[in-house]
């Protein structure tokens, strides 16, 4: 190479192209599935051209680049860098884009998971975080600069506009040429990050905007009554992370095949039938509470932004319309840890949280209480009354337990009426305004029970990511009502288990399984032959768990010992047994208006398939 050229690529392509292929680097990354590092990506980003382009014109027009701009055009860059940062790990790991207006709330309980104190967790993360920003900041403004100086040259201005102009012509062109336009642009060129950054400003604009509260739609049909439930206890479990994927994806599905079918086994020896379909959740990998608003007030809660507004509104739901017919309701949510004042909205005339809901033993895993020992105190405080009435002694005789071994938003709540840990409400608020309503028809098991009908609503935490501490199945339920509910030794060895977000399958395949497990040995050995139980998955797992490009629909089933009942879902358009058909019924609120009209006597017409929202 002759001195000349040396001179010509040390001196004037070597400082123009390195900061630039540096920058593009930064911008047009992917994600390294399924873990949170990026992974190195050949593509062009069409906003740096464009930026370069710009810097080219001003320059042209100005002569120079202000040193005040460079610095202001640095950091809009390096939040353009975590903006794609953002872009490609979130639906990576969680399956679904973020939010900054709901999700920012919750970071510091998302960081805390598996640790033992939010506090220096949440710290050494936002100090790790800065940390990178500003060294990543540092790299970006030398970038800058470098550019700058150049486009202050003529020479290597024209040299930079071609580049960006080239590049800008090609993207403008690429739909229009090659045999699959849209391919040339996907592969070409990265996903831009300003679609990103309008969708999170239009989402803060709608959530502070005083709107209408006709966005939410029409207001569920609740002109029926329940009198085909004939005064049965209702018991409506949101089963964390339970989605479609353990049908679908068939290593899954193997994995859980002896659990379901132990499952499947309690069902029909209890003298049960299952009936089961699949709907659309308004979520995927998190954010629970979404799918629990949908079911319970009929509402396309997809947009955060909605649930917000729903709750300052004054709408019918599931829960105030069981109310209205004689029903005591209960919101059983042991993954409330915070004050959640706006829980009012569903109506519950109690909200067990994590603090109230008369757990005695040690705290196990992040949710502090497994989901086979709240079952055991809704049993005792809400569906029986005592040991041994109407389902069965939890400390008696009988088979074992077979197999291996959040609440709605997300914040906490307290319980009314004056109940405590460790009392018996069910038996203490049948003599007031709930006072129980007996019908004509009711069975002898449920007049027996000389207390109004329950709903209960228990959203499950023990499968919630990161799927650890899993507890062991208890044979004696009625030792979890107790201050040794677990050893030590259990709880540590639990809870030593290392935690991991990347390669999760293996302890949500275990977690699956005692949830499984547990609501087996309930129904064989404990459940009221009337009850009945709706198990609706609230949304899939986490990405690194479903896997990509996974659709959003969880698994429905209706168990009940009642023919004719189960007769009017299959009429719905569910099938029979655990495994649910693979054409969704719709999104997951068409669930509340074919609830009501199941409950209905004569039944209302539900629309089978796809309804309208």
């Amino acid at each position: 190479m002759s001195a000349r050229m040396r001179t010509l690529v040390l001196g004037r392509l070597v400082p123009l192209f390195v900061p630039l292929f540096v920058l593009n680097a930064l911008l047009v990354f992917g994600n390294a599935w399924p873990t949170l590092w990026p992974r190195p990506a050949l593509a062009v980003s069409i906003e740096l051209a464009f930026a370069v382009a710009a810097l080219v014109l001003l320059a042209g027009w100005r002569g120079r680049i202000p040193p005040g701009l460079v610095r202001v055009l640095a950091a809009l860059a390096t939040l353009w860098i975590v903006l794609r940062y953002v872009q490609v790990t979130v639906p990576a790991l969680f399956g679904r884009p973020l939010n900054l207006y709901w999700d920012l709330p919750h970071l510091g309980a998302v960081l805390d998971m598996g640790g033992d104190g939010p506090g220096a967790k949440i710290l050494l993360a936002l100090a790790l975080g800065a940390l990178v920003v500003l060294a990543l900041y540092g790299v970006v403004s030398a970038c800058v600069r470098a550019l700058a100086h150049g486009a202050a040259e003529a020479g290597a201005r024209a040299l930079l506009g071609g580049v960006a102009g080239a590049a800008i012509l090609l993207w403008a062109l690429a739909p229009w040429v090659g045999p699959a336009p849209s391919s040339v642009t996907s592969s070409a060129f990265a996903r831009p990050v300003a679609p990103l950054a309008l969708e999170q400003i239009r989402f803060l604009s709608a959530a502070l905007a005083a709107d209408a509260a006709d966005r939410l739609g029409a207001d569920p049909d609740f002109r029926g009554d329940l009198a085909a439930l004939r005064g049965a206890d209702v018991l409506i479990l949101f089963a964390e992370a339970y989605g479609a994927v353990t049908f679908d994806r068939p290593p899954i599905a193997a994995a859980l095949t002896d659990a379901r079918e132990q499952f499947a086994t309690a069902i029909a020896t209890s003298g049960r039938r299952a009936v089961s379909g699949r709907v659309v959740s308004p979520t995927f990998g998190g954010a629970s509470w979404l799918a629990h608003a949908a079911v319970l007030a009929g509402v396309d809660t997809r947009d955060p932004a909605d649930y917000a507004l729903l709750l300052t509104t004054d709408r019918p739901t599931l829960v105030r319309h069981f109310a209205a017919h004689g029903y005591r309701t209960v919101g059983w949510m042991p993954g409330l840890q915070r004050p959640w004042p706006e829980g009012r909205f569903y109506g519950f005339d109690r909200i067990a949280d994590a603090d109230s809901a008369g757990y005695a033993g040690l705290p196990f895993g992040f949710w502090r209480i497994p989901d086979q020992a709240s079952m055991a105190r809704i049993h005792v405080d809400e569906l029986s009354g005592r040991f041994g009435e109407a389902g069965g002694d939890f400390g008696g005789a009988g088979g074992g337990i077979g197999g291996a071994g959040e609440g709605i938003g997300g914040a906490g709540g307290a319980p009314k009426r004056g109940s405590s840990p460790g009392s018996s409400p069910a038996l203490a608020d049948d003599t007031g305004p709930g006072a129980p309503t007996y019908r004509p028809g009711m069975p002898a098991e449920t007049a027996a029970k000389r207390r109004a009908p329950r709903l209960v609503v228990f959203p499950t935490v023990t499968t919630h990511a990161p799927f650890a501490a899993i507890p062991p199945l208890r044979e004696d339920w009625s030792r979890l009502l107790r201050a040794d509910a677990f050893h030590r030794e259990e709880v540590d060895a639990a809870e030593g288990q290392p935690v991991s977000w990347t390669e999760p399958l293996p302890a949500y395949l275990a977690s699956m399984r005692y949830q499984f497990g547990w609501l087996a040995d309930y129904l064989a050995r404990h459940a009221a032959q009337d009850l009945v139980m709706i198990v609706i998955g609230d949304h899939q797992p986490v990405g690194t768990v479903s896997g990509p490009d996974q659709p959003w629909d969880v698994p429905v089933h209706v168990i009940a010992s009642d023919p004719a009942l189960l007769a009017r879902f299959e009429a719905a358009g569910f099938i029979a047994g655990l495994t649910p058909p693979q054409q969704p019924l719709g999104p997951m609120h068409v669930l509340t208006q074919l609830l009501a009209n199941a409950f209905s006597s004569p039944p209302r017409d539900t629309p089978r398939r796809n309804a309208p929202p």
